[in-house]
């Protein structure tokens, strides 16, 4: 049953209820939404402009939570939703969609769970999905076929696809180079870190986990003396390390750019928590670049092309939305945005037109750890894998891979499966269990790594490494039951940390995770066969490789090239227009003030971290 509630700002918040309400179960929810009035029947006329049905807001899941903290039980979901005039009402389509009056419909997706799926052709598969797959890795697939006697399921070769991705492993820049016929002698990455291999300085780490760790100074750690119970606050020396990350977030902000950049500051500040055996987040840094934004109308440079039809979102659009979601995610989570860029240009000559069409959205920030917990640790036979944090929705499918095509080059489809949402106060309470087990004396983590790119597959595949490991399926969250084997196996809901503890130490990590509140889920174990496998209650295994087959084999990327010279005019002024030209310089966004980049984040959220 539905419940529609109408509130004193005009907008219609409707409640999911799985048994029917009493007076003062309404009573309550008129109170938590701020003194709306319950509206009768069960359906409401007009224009609304609303979630898609398909996926369940971070404001919900939260409001959800609140509602069990104020001992509701049964609400499923609750979702906002604004009257509008007519249906030519603007909306952003990737996130809303209008609706010709609220129903008990609403939130119906008519999806049932796919059955697992033996891939007969390869070939289709990789072209239906957007798997963006190579001829030589769908070679290399027929041979584990071969070595295993019988074909891939769908989790697998899915799982594949975003675990051997660009964004995940870095084909390109650890690939090979033939320019002009001769192979280059080094990649790419090779020569990124050869900086660091001659001049290695203070560095302790780098290029081998989520963020890199320079050795800091020892400080003052001021944090209880248990974590798991109210105690006294101890003061303690500890020697620091310094971490440094940054990564791109090009493709969810160019479809989304609100939850993109959100989910781009999100994933960065996690990767930042799990660096080592887990470290802490203080500060981070954004740069954007767009093709020109054409905000005004009287910047003649950007008139040196025309306007394109963007497929999803204007420049201008990318800019704010972004913006404002990089500082949501800060506000929410805790972390300032402390210094940003922003770069935007276009160019045509020779007939070749340059701009960053493809938009980039770089995520940076630095934070700390103690110098004991820098390296992660080998895991070994009987450690507990574990999930801490939100649950599985069809949310980020297939990210990695789609993320290394052409924007467009897939139906839109599988680009929205591939828009991600936030839930920063989730992620919260993540990290500050993180930060708990770290102040520890004796910290429990074996490993630690965040959910990002390819969800389980991925996250709980690096934890376990060679050892192996067995997933149990049935103790994954599952927050939308319309879920395949393969879409849980594969999400990229946000704001999850996959965890290595031992044995012993997990009821201690139970007690942190429930004061606060932060769900945890003891989902699998290290196995030491050198198998990673995701198994159903009904014994079924959609996912069951070996570790080698999995990373360790495959195909190694060639890019072949040749040296293209371009020739371009010198430049030409007007030596009486001097002040015109430095006017329309300093004008430019890559010159000009960023404040309205920077500062709309409470720099000052952690405390002593920058002066307002």
């Amino acid at each position: 049953m539905i419940y529609f509630f109408s509130t004193p700002a005009g907008s219609v918040i409707a409640t999911q209820a799985n048994s029917a309400l009493t007076a003062a179960d309404i009573e309550k929810l008129c109170w938590l939404y701020g003194e709306a009035t319950p509206v009768e029947g069960e359906t409401m006329e007009g224009y609304f402009i609303g979630p898609r049905r398909e996926m369940i807001t971070p404001w919900s899941t939260n409001a959800v939570e609140i509602t069990q903290n104020m001992g509701l039980t049964g609400i499923a979901r609750i979702e906002e939703y604004f009257a509008v005039k007519d249906e030519n009402a603007e909306y952003d389509p990737m996130l809303q969609r209008m609706y010709h009056g609220l129903d008990q419909e609403i939130f119906t997706v008519d999806i049932q769970p796919k059955p697992i799926e033996f891939i007969e052709d390869l070939d289709s598969y990789n072209e239906q999905e957007g798997l963006a797959l190579s001829k030589e890795e769908i070679d290399y697939l027929h041979r584990v076929e071969g070595e295993l006697g019988r074909k891939l399921t769908d989790s697998e070769v899915f799982g594949f696809a975003q675990i051997n991705s660009e964004h995940c492993r870095h084909k390109i820049f650890g690939g090979t180079f033939i320019i002009d016929g001769e192979e280059m002698p080094s990649s790419l990455f090779a020569m990124i870190k050869r900086t660091t291999n001659e001049n290695r300085n203070s560095i302790i780490s780098a290029y081998k986990d989520n963020v890199a760790f320079a050795q800091g100074p020892v400080v003052e750690q001021f944090a209880p003396a248990d974590h798991s119970i109210p105690d006294y606050f101890v003061i303690k020396d500890i020697e620091t390390v310094i971490s440094l990350k940054a990564e791109t977030h090009n493709f969810p902000t160019t479809v989304e750019p609100f939850n993109g950049a959100s989910t781009g500051t999100g994933g960065e500040i996690r990767d930042r928590m799990g660096g080592g055996k887990g470290s802490w987040p203080i500060a981070g840094t954004a740069v954007y670049m767009t093709s020109y934004p054409r905000t005004y109308n009287d910047r003649k440079w950007e008139e040196v092309l025309p306007v394109r039809k963007w497929l999803y979102q204007t420049p201008e659009q990318i800019l704010t939305k972004a913006s404002n979601g990089a500082s949501d995610f800060g506000n929410k989570f805790g972390q300032p945005l402390i210094c940003g860029s922003v770069l935007t240009f276009e160019h045509k000559e020779n007939d070749e037109v340059y701009g960053y069409d493809k938009v980039i959205m770089l995520a940076g920030g630095v934070g700390y750890g103690t110098r004991r917990d820098c390296l992660k640790g080998a895991p070994e036979k009987g450690n507990k894998v574990i999930v801490m944090g939100g649950d599985n929705y069809r949310i980020g499918l297939g990210g990695g891979s789609v993320s290394s095509v052409d924007t467009g080059r897939y139906s839109s489809g599988i680009e929205l499966n591939a828009v991600q949402r936030a839930n920063a106060e989730m992620q919260k309470r993540a990290y500050n269990v993180v930060r708990a087990l770290c102040e520890d004396d004796t910290n429990p983590v074996v490993s630690i790594h965040d959910h990002g790119s390819a969800g389980h597959v991925n996250c709980l595949s690096e934890l376990v490494e060679e050892c192996g490991g067995l997933i149990n399926m049935e103790n994954l969250p599952v927050g939308d039951s319309t879920l395949s084997a393969k879409e849980i196996i594969a999400n990229e809901s946000q704001e999850r940390m996959g965890l290595l503890i031992k044995e012993d130490a997990i009821e201690y990590v139970r007690k942190v995770a429930e004061r606060e509140r932060a769900p945890m889920y003891v989902v699998g174990e290290t196995t030491g066969d050198a198998r990673f496998a995701f198994e159903q209650a009904d014994g079924k295994r959609p996912f069951d490789l070996s570790v080698s087959q999995m990373f360790g084999s495959s195909p190694k990327t060639y890019m072949i090239d040749k040296t293209v010279e371009r020739h371009y005019k010198d430049a030409e002024y007007d030596a009486e227009k001097i002040e015109e030209y430095l006017t329309d310089v300093l004008r430019l966004e890559a010159v000009a003030c960023k404040d309205w980049l920077t500062n709309k984040v409470d720099r000052s959220v952690t405390g002593k971290i920058a002066r307002q």
